[in-house]
């Protein structure tokens, strides 16, 4: 083989290689990051990932909050997509525009209970948004409801 040839072969083959690690150490870096979103019905039907960081919404069922008493900023509320509700726990300040009957959507894990323990709350920020993930999986649920959380016909 002539030198310019082998020079030439083994620099493709170094790209190559190179690039294909590059690859996989972005990929695997970036694993950790990704949060999969999962409507209600997917959470209480078992689908969704135990232990594992995931992002769940619906709206926030009425009369579901509760707050503990005294200094400790723990909530607990249900999130449901007007057919199905699960529980979620958050220690933390909740946003300003959290309220009872709007779509939240939260991120965190999901415990072998079915308790969500969200690290972080996200409300809407007007009254005629809804996330579109939320939107879409309760519109694939079938449950009662209009364009927003707050004319849902929730269940018993």
């Amino acid at each position: 083989m002539h030198p310019v040839r082998r020079q030439r072969l083994f620099l493709v083959l170094f790209i190559v290689v190179f690039s294909t690690i590059a690859v996989g150490l972005m990929a695997y870096a970036l694993r950790a990051n990704i949060n999969l979103f999962y409507p209600p019905g997917q959470i209480v039907s078992g689908q969704a990932p135990v232990d594992t960081r995931i992002r769940a919404g619906g709206c926030v069922r009425p009369g579901s909050v509760q707050r503990a008493q005294g200094e400790n900023l723990e909530t607990r509320f249900e999130l449901t997509d007007g057919i199905v509700d699960f529980t979620v726990t958050y220690s933390g300040i909740l946003p300003d525009l959290f309220a009872e009957g709007e779509a939240a959507v939260v991120n965190g894990t999901l415990d072998s209970d079915g308790v969500f323990h969200a690290t972080q709350v996200l409300a809407k920020h007007d009254e005629e948004y809804m996330p579109p993930e939320v939107a879409e999986a309760m519109a694939q649920a079938g449950g009662d409801h209009g364009e927003s959380c707050g004319v849902m016909n929730y269940g018993p």
